[in-house]
């Protein structure tokens, strides 16, 4: 298993970036302010954006991992590798997700707590509904780590 940093040609994994963040121009917002992680066992099996919010403090944005390998850890092992990297450099550690149980579980299984949430986050800035399943997604919940 290999975590490598992705520098040039992050458009090439839209495709698994549009697993995590569905809409196209809001991934242009931070790709190319963010760092870019792949995370590899054999193939490409998950991805994350992190950007640098302010001196004290980095983002996680766009974990995904393909359909076929989720279930599987490596997103966990991911994140752990993100954590680490960024240990160190950045106070804290935050990711926004949607409303959703499964995911806030994951990300507090990885360590997160509950921040603060933004209202209307996806109603206001997607130009579609966003779904998670059946549910409607509308706030933006943010979770944190201390690194």
């Amino acid at each position: 298993m290999e975590v490598r940093m992705i520098g040039e040609n992050k458009k090439q994994f839209l495709d698994l970036l549009l697993l995590a963040d569905e809409q196209e121009s809001m991934i242009d917002r931070y790709l190319g302010r963010g760092e870019m992680f792949a995370l590899y066992d054999g193939d490409l099996k998950s991805i994350c954006v992190v950007t640098r919010e302010d001196e004290a403090t980095c983002e996680l944005k766009s974990l995904a991992t393909y359909e076929r390998y989720q279930g599987q850890g490596y997103a966990s092992l991911l994140v752990r590798h993100i954590l680490e990297h960024y240990k160190g450099s950045c106070e804290t550690m935050i990711v926004g997700t949607g409303d959703s149980p499964w995911i806030i579980r994951f990300y507090e299984s990885c360590g997160f707590t509950y921040s603060h949430r933004v209202k209307d986050f996806f109603t206001d800035n997607y130009d579609h509904p966003v779904f998670d399943g059946e549910v409607r997604l509308t706030d933006m919940v943010y979770l944190k780590k201390a690194l």
